[in-house]
C-alpha cells in the first residue's frame, strides 16, 4: 500500500471558507484521521472538534477579513451575481471567525 500525500495550505481567507472544509473534509477521511472523524457522531462535533485542531481567530486573520471586506468593489464587467456571492462569501467568512461588524463601520 503507497502512502498518498496531500498539501493543503492554511485557510488564507482568500479561497472560499465553505469549500475549502469540504477539502479538509475529503482529506482527512482518506487520510490517518480517519478513525478519528468517524468516531464523531455529528458534523457539527466533528467541525467543532476540526476547528481546534486547525481553525485560528487570531487577530491577523481577522484584520485581514476586515480589511477585504473594506475594499470590497465590484470590478467592472463583472456580473452581479458573481459579485453578490463574492460578497456573501466574505461576510461568513467574518462570521465563521467571530467578526462583529459594528453599524458604525
Amino acid at each position: 500500500m503507497t502512502a498518498i500525500r496531500f498539501e493543503i495550505e492554511k485557510f488564507d481567507g482568500e479561497t472560499n471558507f465553505n469549500l475549502w472544509q469540504v477539502w479538509m473534509m475529503e482529506i482527512l477521511v482518506q487520510t490517518g484521521l480517519k478513525k478519528e472523524v468517524l468516531m464523531e457522531k455529528t458534523s457539527s462535533a466533528l467541525w467543532k472538534w476540526l476547528e481546534t485542531l486547525y481553525a485560528t481567530k487570531s487577530l491577523a486573520n481577522r484584520l485581514v477579513l476586515k480589511k477585504r471586506l473594506f475594499t470590497f468593489r465590484m470590478n467592472k464587467g463583472e456580473l452581479l451575481r458573481y459579485h453578490t456571492n463574492q460578497f456573501i462569501t466574505l461576510l461568513n467568512d467574518l462570521k465563521n471567525i467571530e467578526v462583529h461588524i459594528d453599524n458604525e463601520d
